[in-house]
């Protein structure tokens, strides 16, 4: 019996040792197919089993003021494909020969995604409706069920088209903002990405949960909903009248800008040549650009508005101040003469600003001097970025107060030796026309969350102030001068009353110092109505070919036609008090010589600084004279009648200058 019971429990030790080894050796197995073939073995699952897919909510929408759709997303079809059953089930060249006619592409690179490998591979993303439709097809009938599918993507519409197309910019793959409003934006536009995933048999029909995956919707917590300042209407209106300008002058390019001045706020911004957002791949890269923000110039006259504005507030001139305007000077051998080429003689500051006079503007400059004249450009903004939300925005060029000759005073004084982009000149002339206050322009009015409720709103900013207001309305009156009397009547609008500077200026060389023959940048700003300005407009018009190329020739004409259309869509009425012309009082041709003689003795000179005459043909106590009346040490050679000096007519000199004139017998 004690044997019996021994051999039986002999028996059970075995069996206990034979079931401990096989548990020891299971335990190994599943401790390696755990943790060394873990990964692996569980991503072969998932591929077998079925898919993984990225999906996103739909891109938030960009609307304008009024709520009209200026950027909107729907839900498009991408194909892919599955390489590995391609070569277990089907015929490569056969699928690419059934597939890429009805998508637009070549069977090689069809059949180049096939050769990639692997289980997913992108086809052709944001498919067409009716690509969709046509592939949906061809895969029922041919059976390709186990090898190419369909993924929900994004796709990004402009219902408008090229309507602010500089502005909104575009998207491209990945729902990605490339430009404009889009890029500078995308964190917030984006729709939010996540996984999901796609259980399917071995024939690759769902199962389970993903019978109802294509019901599913996904809202995300992103994809915020833009408002725009820009009026879709006023934005209509401003790029007809560029597409007109295009064919009368064929520019280069044009760039016009409406401003509401008193709160910044961007009503339309417009550059010509364009393109269409639906299709940005088939234009060049350089219609993308937005040249309101992004395009350095050197503004020409429309500047001198702020250097008028400087010398009125420092008390250097007055309205009826005269000044001597003999067509041209001479500053550290740099001459300066004006557009006309012409001599005004004798003339007060509302004539030189109306009449946009060079010399007058140069002697303004100096009498400013480089730390005042620096002072106030960028007191009205030039020199810094605004910060507005598009991308690309250049700060423009200034000199330092301390590197400015005195020849660097006078050219920047009419415009030119700095440089500025078109969304700082309209931001200084706003803060003319709103009584002095510098706002921060801007072009997002709100920014809505997918709910409905408002996650940022920006209201209107002052940035400083400018001008007193007591200046700012004298410097108003005289910019209202020169669109009524002046060289900027083509941008006048009967019955109303508009302000502004038109402006012409050489293109400077890319390559080189200097600027090029016979190429122009024409340009008006201004603002109406007078008595209460809601409208600021900027027309810029780059190396204009159709023959005239001043500012107020032809940029003007397109703000006169701008500002009709925009004051009536505000239904503003003609103006109850028009501007009328001061009276002039009749004078006797034999007055008029002895007039002008003793306005241009009464000229001012700039402060510290002598203007030269011509002392030819004068006597020698005439020629001492003069000398002295101008501030210069007088020295003569000879006697009799001058017929020469050692310094030229029309330079601005320092007073004390010594100066010889030289005399011969009459």
């Amino acid at each position: 019996m004690k044997n019996v019971r021994a051999t039986v429990q002999g028996r059970i030790g075995y069996v206990a040792l034979i079931m401990f080894a096989v548990l020891v050796v299971l335990t190994i197995r599943y401790a390696y197919l755990q943790v060394i073939q873990g990964d692996a073995l569980a991503q072969r699952m998932r591929d077998q089993s079925g898919y993984e897919f990225r999906i996103q909510s739909l891109r938030g929408a960009i609307l304008d003021r009024n709520g009209k759709e200026l950027a909107v997303s729907n839900m498009t079809k991408s194909l892919f494909i599955d390489p590995n059953h391609v070569y277990e089930s089907h015929d490569p060249a056969a699928i690419a020969a059934d597939i890429a006619p009805v998508i637009g592409l070549t069977e090689q690179e069809i059949l180049d995604d096939i050769a990639v490998g692997g289980g997913f591979v992108w086809v052709k993303r944001q498919l067409e409706h009716e690509e969709y439709e046509a592939v949906r097809a061809v895969i029922r009938e041919k059976g390709y069920s186990d090898c190419l599918g369909f993924q929900n993507e994004a796709k990004r519409y402009y219902p408008n088209d090229a309507l602010a197309a500089n502005v909104l910019g575009f998207v491209g793959t990945e729902d990605r903002g490339l430009d404009g409003v889009e890029q500078a934006l995308d964190p917030l536009l984006k729709g939010e990405v996540r996984e999901e995933r796609l259980t399917v048999d071995g024939q690759r029909r769902p199962i389970l949960d993903s019978i109802f995956f294509g019901r599913r919707t996904y809202l995300g917590d992103y994809c915020k909903t833009v408002v725009l300042t820009i009026d879709s209407t006023i934005q209509f209106m401003v790029e007809q009248e560029l597409d007109r300008a295009m064919a009368e002058n064929n520019p280069a390019s044009i760039t016009a800008i409406v401003m509401d001045p008193k709160t910044g706020e961007i009503l339309a911004m417009a550059s010509r040549p364009s393109y269409n957002p639906n299709r940005f791949w088939e234009y060049p890269q350089d219609n993308w650009k937005n040249r309101a923000v992004s395009f350095i110039y050197e503004p020409g006259s429309t500047f001198k508005a702020i250097v008028a504005g400087a010398a009125l507030q420092e008390g250097i001139v007055t309205p009826n101040q005269v000044f001597f305007d003999p067509g041209y000077v001479m500053v550290s051998g740099r001459r300066i003469q004006n557009w006309s080429n012409e001599s005004y003689g004798a003339v007060t500051f509302t004539d030189i600003v109306k009449n946009s006079l060079n010399t007058g503007f140069a002697q303004v400059g100096l009498s400013l001097g480089a730390e005042k004249l620096m002072h106030y450009t960028r007191l009205f903004g030039f020199g810094e970025i605004t910060g507005i939300d598009l991308p690309g925005e250049e700060e423009g060029l200034l000199f330092k107060p301390e590197d400015m000759r005195d020849s660097d005073i006078a050219t920047t004084a009419i415009g030119q030796s700095i440089a500025v982009t078109p969304l700082q000149l309209v931001t200084a002339m706003s803060a003319i026309a709103n009584g002095g206050t510098l706002m921060r322009p801007h072009i997002v009015r709100t920014i809505k969350n997918p709910d409905g409720s408002v996650y940022e709103e920006r209201s209107p900013q002052p940035i400083r102030e400018t001008l007193q207001r007591t200046v700012n309305r004298t410097l108003i009156g005289l910019l209202e001068q020169v669109v009524a009397t002046g060289g900027g009547a083509k941008a006048g609008v009967k019955g109303y009353r508009i302000a502004g500077k038109t402006g012409t200026a050489q293109k400077i060389r890319l390559d080189s110092s200097g600027y090029m023959e016979g190429r122009y940048i024409a340009s008006f700003c201004g603002f109406a109505p007078v008595e209460d300005p809601i409208f600021t407009v900027l027309v810029m018009i780059d190396d204009p070919s159709g023959g005239n190329f001043y500012g107020g020739q032809i940029a003007a004409p397109v703000a006169s036609r701008i500002f009709a259309q925009l004051l009536r869509y505000a239904h503003v009425e003609p103006s109850s008090n028009p501007f009328t012309r001061t009276e002039e009082v009749e004078e006797q041709p034999q007055d008029r010589g002895d007039k002008e003689k003793r306005m241009e003795a009464a000229a001012t000179p700039p402060e510290g600084k002598a203007l030269v005459p011509d002392f030819t043909g004068l006597s020698l106590r005439e020629a001492a004279r003069l000398a002295e009346q101008r501030g210069l040490f007088f020295e003569s050679e000879g006697t009799g009648a001058a017929v020469s000096q050692s310094l030229s007519v029309n330079d601005i000199v320092e007073q004390g200058t010594h100066i010889k004139v030289y005399f011969t017998p009459t």
